[in-house]
């Protein structure tokens, strides 16, 4: 595929969705060239790593041995770190927002909201929590960035180093949906029971619309 052109990555990918139609989602999952197949066992798996390998010698596709790993219990994938049991953020992710430095201009917030962003599943009222940081993107309003603004994205930062881990929707166990509401935002937990314990399959929050704003919280 050369590089450079407009359609390439999505047309590359097309290709990939092609070749593969018949076994994604079942065994395989496939992001341009980051190709993860899953199984069951060990003797499921090699039958599937030989299934793509040979799916792609027969397109004129080979991969690269040096960039493959093969029968690993987890490994981290599109930026989460996925196992038989859990899904969690990348360490070095998380490390790059907890070492990040605070704002100087109203650019900053936007370049951190915008990476800390791609884990708001892991973080439990995560709107709430980024109230003080949407708050100096307001065009009408100075940018200001004072001690409690600080001290708020010190907050919001440490929540990824102690936020859960998550685990994989199970459509046997019991599932239960928790939502809350404050006077600016809304926020659900959906989370399900294995052996008496309670464990999160993802967070979701989003904050309230100016309209919604003037709604009685139970509503």
């Amino acid at each position: 595929m050369p590089f450079g052109l407009t359609n390439a990555l999505a047309s590359f990918q097309n290709i990939l969705n092609d070749i593969f139609a018949d076994f994604l989602d079942i065994f395989v999952v496939v992001y341009l060239d980051d190709i993860m197949i899953f199984s069951s066992c060990e003797e499921e798996h090699v039958k599937h790593v030989a299934s793509v390998l040979q799916r792609l010698s027969d397109n004129n596709l080979f991969a690269k041995a040096s960039k493959c790993v093969f029968h690993a219990s987890s490994l981290v994938y599109l930026g989460y770190g996925v196992s038989i049991d859990v899904l969690k953020m990348d360490s070095s992710k998380v490390q790059q927002i907890l070492n990040w430095p605070h704002p100087k201009n109203i650019k900053a917030p936007q370049s951190f909201l915008g990476f800390a962003n791609f884990y708001h599943c892991f973080i439990k009222n995560y709107s709430k929590k980024i109230t003080s940081l949407t708050s100096l993107l307001k065009k009408a309003s100075p940018f200001i960035f004072n001690e409690e603004a600080l001290s708020q994205f010190q907050i919001f930062k440490e929540a990824f180093n102690t936020s859960p881990i998550l685990s994989h929707f199970n459509p046997s166990l019991q599932t239960i949906l928790e939502t809350d509401a404050s006077d600016y935002a809304l926020g659900a937990v959906l989370s399900q029971v294995d052996d008496s314990e309670k464990n999160p399959i993802a967070f979701d929050s989003r904050k309230l619309l100016p309209a919604e704003l003037n709604y009685e919280i139970h509503d």
